[in-house]
């Protein structure tokens, strides 16, 4: 299913806050990407013109997603004209936000935006760490979180200043579509995917992906489609088209695990998603390839104590 997303830009917009979160989620292919404004024509932080943005609508499909990029300065400019219309747009469609009928995003300073139209009132977030001060002024009742990537709390994300908007949208994408995708995407950008807040769940599926050696990345790839699977470190090995000690080094070089650590790591992820949906700790962890129970909780004191 196509998701709608609406970025909601601004005058002097900053240019990465908007284009590195459209391109994952462009090169997803699972989303349609608007843009939506007070001014049909603006200027971004790098002097590059945007057009043809769509006016400001009267509502939205369900389950749309709205993001607030960010702009170059914040002290000003969100007490600019333009600033003052989208505020009181979001401000009526404060319930569309509270009820989740759509999805707020607030890359940067795009949180002192929201903040100061409500919508962070109770929420925790997070913003980039020279406004932050400013978003605890603005928003009392907001609850602010400093050191965070990004902050997901009841369908409001907020990140970090500049690039946390990539990382940002692939925790979205692997949210949406799958952690399988974010993955390619990040791939596809040569970026490395930084958790942030307390999403331990897909650190295994993305965090060692920050190398570009194919090879490692094709076991990974394998062992990622089928972690449950009983992998023999001989066959992943035939698989890739080498030795098992050199596929041995080759983890430990550029991951820092050894291949049975990685994919112990994947299977504690499996358990841990069996978990949540509420299924017990027995069949959770035979569906994640682990024998019992018992292996599965002294996989689980190894990486978590």
């Amino acid at each position: 299913m196509m998701r709608d997303v609406y970025f909601l830009v601004l005058p002097q917009v900053m240019a990465l806050d908007l284009t590195g979160p459209a391109e994952v989620l462009a090169l997803s292919g699972a989303f349609r990407l608007h843009y939506i404004g007070p001014q049909a024509e603006i200027a971004t932080s790098t002097g590059m013109t945007i057009s043809r943005v769509e006016p400001l609508p009267v509502s939205l499909p369900p389950e749309s997603i709205v993001v607030l990029a960010g702009v170059a300065d914040s002290r000003h400019q969100l007490d600019s004209p333009p600033a003052l219309e989208a505020k009181r747009w979001l401000q009526e469609h404060r319930l569309a936000f509270q009820e989740r009928t759509w999805t707020l995003v607030c890359v940067c300073s795009g949180s002192l935006l929201a903040g100061r139209a409500g919508l962070l009132d109770g929420y925790r977030c997070t913003t980039h760490h020279d406004v932050m001060e400013r978003l605890r002024q603005q928003a009392p009742a907001a609850l602010v979180r400093d050191n965070r990537i990004f902050v997901e709390d009841r369908g409001v994300f907020t990140s970090a200043g500049i690039t946390a908007g990539i990382d940002l949208a692939l925790y979205l994408v692997s949210q949406y579509v799958g952690p399988q995708q974010a993955m390619a995407v990040a791939r596809e950008m040569v970026v490395y995917f930084r958790r942030g807040g307390d999403d331990p769940q897909l650190s295994p599926w993305l965090r060692h992906r920050n190398h570009l050696h194919p090879a490692v990345h094709r076991a990974q790839d394998i062992l990622a489609h089928e972690p449950e699977a009983e992998w023999r470190l001989d066959e992943l090995a035939r698989q890739v088209f080498m030795s098992s000690r050199h596929l041995t080094r080759l983890f430990r070089e550029h991951l820092g695990l050894s291949v049975r650590e990685y994919h112990e790591q994947l299977r504690l992820a499996v358990a841990q998603q069996r978990l949540q949906q509420g299924q017990g700790i027995e069949k959770s962890a035979l569906a994640a390839g682990f024998s019992s129970s018992r292996q599965l909780r002294r996989a689980q004191l190894r990486w978590h104590d």
